[in-house]
């Protein structure tokens, strides 16, 4: 059975939104600055069904991740960034249209009850209201020896950090400074987890860090 990581990009000061967060900047005022080196790359980009990209240190890095992933957990604002029932989330049907990029299933955190969804390439959303252990759980079982990506937002990823429940994370450093917004390591509790340096990746277009999560 494989681990549960995170995978995600930061700013220099911290923090992996901008303030401000609208459902038309869904990543806050200069969030889109984060992924700027991924959006770039050739893997991304073929995952997303377009041509072109580069193909350098940072696309070989997303295209390793890819591969690794067999399942996704994210939190109800990544998903839609709704809030509440779902008859009144204006984007209940979430940003990814009929074909999302993922191709494996899904995992959303949730207070709100709803049936699976599914859409095609094989992506699958299935909302999880009893914790971040069971959506643990059930994502793990979904992706076999594959590992489950905890892709987001901030406050998932810290649940998982809080609940000693995530081995690895790989935060990609973007050379931007956003001066607010929303921190990564931010609400760990009394006791926050160590971390150990694994790897380090540099390029022109941002830093890519790899940490073990010790226990």
């Amino acid at each position: 059975m494989g681990s549960l990581i995170c995978d995600i990009s930061m700013s220099l000061d911290g923090f992996v939104a901008g303030p401000n967060a609208t459902l038309e900047q869904p990543l806050g005022e200069g969030g889109e600055k984060l992924h700027e080196w991924l959006m770039a790359t050739k893997a991304f980009r073929a995952t997303h069904g377009m041509t072109g990209g580069e193909d350098s240190a940072d696309s070989r890095l997303v295209e390793e991740h890819l591969r690794s992933i067999g399942a996704t957990i994210m939190g109800r604002h990544m998903f839609s960034g709704g809030a509440g029932p779902w008859e009144s989330d204006p984007n209940a049907d979430a940003w990814w249209g009929e074909d999302p990029p993922f191709h494996h299933p899904v995992f959303v955190l949730t207070h709100h009850a709803r049936e699976r969804v599914t859409k095609r390439g094989g992506t699958t959303f299935t909302f999880v209201t009893d914790g971040v252990e069971s959506a643990a759980e059930q994502a793990r079982a979904a992706a076999g020896d594959r590992d489950v990506q905890v892709a987001g937002g901030a406050s998932a990823v810290q649940q998982y950090l809080a609940a000693g429940l995530l081995a690895a994370l790989q935060v990609h450093v973007a050379p931007v400074l956003l001066g607010g917004g929303v921190r990564l390591f931010d609400r760990l509790g009394d006791a926050p987890p160590k971390l150990e340096l694994t790897r380090v990746v540099e390029s022109p277009a941002a830093t890519h860090l790899g940490y073990s999560v010790v226990r």
